[in-house]
């Protein structure tokens, strides 16, 4: 019996889902940066969902915004049901990296509603000044700012921000990356905001302490 070969198309199909998954798997996809890539996703999507769904996640696709990852799907209710290891790792984040996500989150939402440019981009200065009346008054300018450029260095590696070049003479420039907005919802802006509220309560109690001392 003629042992049949499989047909060029699906060959190349079965590629591309294979290259596709493992994109994803490490990290996120731009329209931007790969438009091919892109395409190809948007083609293969269907299936690139049902071979992920076996692994425990699932796609996250925005065609609008331009980008696509995979997260975990949420856990059964089911005890009966097997749990399987993540391969998605969850990232504890420090409450400053919390503080600014939270605030870049609610510029990129101001920055929509005004109908301006899609790309919304900051100066280290700027980010400083939303970032500054949330935390503990410092003497030390200099080190103040050098703990923010640590914090924004993160999450420049978490994938929320990308640094531009900057002009001659001027501080780091950053572009706030509209995924933030899949992962930075209105519930946890909401969880946030309550847990921030009680942080600055705090925060005045423990100034005006000092202030009457």
């Amino acid at each position: 019996m003629a042992e049949q070969k499989p047909e060029p198309g699906n060959a190349v199909a079965t590629n591309d889902l294979s290259a596709l998954v493992i994109l994803l798997l490490k990290g996120v996809i731009y329209q931007e940066a790969d438009a091919g890539t892109w395409n190809s996703l948007l083609n293969l999507q269907a299936r690139v969902r049902d071979y992920v769904t076996v692994l425990g996640l699932e796609l996250v696709l925005d065609e609008a915004e331009g980008y696509t990852f995979l997260r975990s799907r949420p856990e059964s209710e089911d005890d009966a049901a097997p749990k399987l290891p993540r391969l998605v790792a969850r990232r504890p984040l420090s409450f400053t990296v919390s503080l600014l996500l939270a605030l870049l989150r609610k510029k990129l939402a101001e920055f929509d509603a005004s109908g301006g440019d899609t790309r919304l981009v900051l100066s280290r200065d700027e980010i400083v000044e939303l970032v500054r009346v949330f935390l503990p008054e410092s003497s030390n300018e200099a080190k103040l700012i050098d703990q923010i450029e640590t914090h924004l260095n993160k999450i420049v590696e978490l994938g929320f921000l990308r640094r531009l070049k900057p002009g001659t003479g001027q501080a780091a420039v950053f572009e706030v990356r509209r995924i933030l907005k899949a992962f930075v919802d209105a519930q946890w802006l909401a969880d946030f905001d309550a847990r921030l509220a009680a942080y600055q309560a705090q925060l005045g109690a423990t100034s005006g302490g000092a202030a009457d001392e």
